[in-house]
């Protein structure tokens, strides 16, 4: 018998007329932009935006270069985003807060090394002392959050550990306020070597920037070493495939899902350190934002997908930073500054109504499959 195809819902004219008008406004805004770049006076750019004056190419590397180092920063967060849902199943939003324990320690720890003189006077070692400070509390905050909050939820529905890892998350954020206080904390300036540009071929690129790009990469290799090439990633492999099976085989299912959370943690707690070190900020709240991006970026590569984690990190980074003045500038978008988190949310809502698996393609389990 021949089968019919199902006429289209509702919901299915729906996400067809916003998959064409989210296209139709980024081309016609790429379109506008070109002639921009032609001539800032053109016909269209009249019309619609009286202030057009167009990108030089050191503006736009400018942004290239911004947009690639925070979303290195988006990928090493949504690396412990995709790592504890292809072993459990389930998102963990308190993870963002992992982060900002991160950052916080980091922010701690280095004024503390301010005022014994040794960030000025040694600033290279007191820098890897930090990052190894924030790495070992951040993982030692995961460790404890799945040996505490999750690990008795063990075999409960999804929707039970989802509401207790936002409970968690508003935990933590009222610990650092009554530990730290409610204010901003800032970081010790840099020295000024560390803030000039680095020239690598034709790109002039600041050294902070360079530092969060390269760490990302090695973070990176690391892991996929870790994940790819060990037995203790091949145990994690197969605990995230089938636990039972992986059970039953000899493998120690709790302790591969605490170093699950345990290497989440440790990327998190780089990422805090990266975090502040760029933007030399820090406040109870500092995780929530990149959280929420992060787990968007998990999901614009394929959530339990690592590489793809890191490659829709760099995706949002990159949206987020060029978009507004790629082409709602050009559109006559007041404002456009303030309209990244909007930009990196609508890329979300672009790639899943293009590829609802994400651009490399979720990774689930048997069960999830099923």
């Amino acid at each position: 018998m021949r089968h019919k195809a199902a006429p289209r819902t509702g919901v299915d004219w729906f996400l067809l007329v916003l998959k064409v008008a989210m296209f139709s406004v980024i081309g016609f805004g790429l379109f506008a932009f070109v002639l921009q770049q032609i001539d800032p006076n053109n016909w269209l750019a009249q019309q619609i935006n009286d202030d057009a004056t167009g990108l030089t190419a050191d503006q736009f590397e400018g942004l290239i270069i911004s947009g690639v180092s925070q979303g290195a920063m988006y990928g090493l967060i949504a690396l412990g985003y995709s790592m504890v849902y292809g072993v459990l199943g389930f998102i963990n939003f308190a993870h963002g807060e992992v982060f900002m324990v991160g950052a916080m320690t980091g922010m701690i720890t280095s004024n503390k090394l301010l005022e014994a003189g040794a960030w000025e006077s040694n600033f290279i070692a007191s820098l890897l002392f930090i990052v190894m400070v924030a790495v070992v509390v951040s993982t030692l905050t995961a460790v404890v959050m799945e040996r505490v909050a999750y690990r008795p939820l063990r075999g409960s529905p999804r929707l039970i550990p989802l509401i207790t890892s936002i409970g968690i998350s508003f935990f933590i954020q009222n610990v650092s306020v009554v530990l730290l206080g409610p204010g901003a904390k800032a970081y010790p300036d840099l020295p000024d070597w560390w803030t000039e540009t680095q020239t690598i071929g034709f790109l002039e690129v600041q050294r902070t920037r360079l530092l969060v790009v390269v760490v990302a990469a090695v973070a990176m290799g690391a892991l996929w070493y870790l994940v790819e090439r060990t037995k203790t990633g091949k145990a994690m492999r197969a605990v995230a495939e089938d636990k039972e099976i992986a059970s039953l085989m000899g493998i120690n299912v709790n302790r591969i899902i605490v170093t699950t959370f345990a290497v989440g943690g440790a990327m998190a707690g780089v990422a805090g350190i990266l975090w502040g070190i760029m933007f030399r900020s820090v406040v109870h709240t500092t995780g929530f934002l990149p959280g929420i991006k992060a787990f968007s970026a998990a999901v614009v590569g394929g959530i339990g997908n690592l590489g793809g984690a890191m490659a829709g990190g760099l995706t949002l980074g990159t949206a987020e930073s060029v978009a507004p003045l790629l082409i709602l500038e050009p559109l006559g978008v007041r404002g456009v500054s303030q309209l990244r988190d909007a930009v990196a949310f609508s890329a979300l809502i672009l790639v899943l109504l293009v590829k609802p698996t994400g651009l490399f393609g979720e990774r689930l389990s048997a069960d999830d499959r099923a």
